[in-house]
């Protein structure tokens, strides 16, 4: 299947890639059908791209990369809605946004995705510990790390 998207010309998916979130995304409910793009075997933040809308596409991750006491509590009925057997076939992302030098995700509003079936919810937790702008990542601090490797690198060259 050829997927049109804005950022990445068109795109070739096998159709069991495509992602159904039967509710849509909040804000984005008309949009059902998406497919996950990884920009590399290494990469850690991965494109959301709708499948039906090209100019519709979000950052997403593993919020466990950056946050490892994160959990995603998933109810009986929302196992079912997921068609989920065992919680272990769940993979859960965040969207992230670009806040300044900050790379945050939205804790409160985690996607929970089947492996299986390859269905999927945006979920929003009850509980306050997590917020919408939750600091993944400083872009800032990440530069200076880049910086001072190739300044050590050309030192010692």
């Amino acid at each position: 299947m050829e997927v049109q998207t804005t950022r990445f010309g068109t795109v070739e998916i096998t159709d069991d890639r495509v992602i159904t979130f039967p509710k849509g995304l909040l804000g984005f409910g008309e949009q059902t059908r998406f497919c996950l793009l990884q920009p590399s075997d290494e990469a850690c933040f991965f494109w959301l791209q709708a499948v039906d809308n090209p100019d519709l596409a979000f950052v997403i991750t593993d919020p466990s990369l950056f946050v490892p006491e994160y959990a995603v509590p998933i109810r009986n009925e929302q196992m079912e809605d997921l068609r989920l057997s065992s919680i272990d076939d769940a993979q859960i992302f965040v969207i992230v946004n670009k806040v300044g030098t900050r790379l945050t995700g939205n804790l409160q509003g985690p996607l929970v995705i089947n492996t299986q079936n390859k269905i999927g919810e945006q979920f929003v937790l009850a509980e306050k510990r997590w917020t919408t702008r939750h600091d993944l990542v400083d872009l800032k601090d990440e530069t200076s790390e880049v910086e001072v490797i190739q300044q050590q690198k050309t030192a010692s060259a």
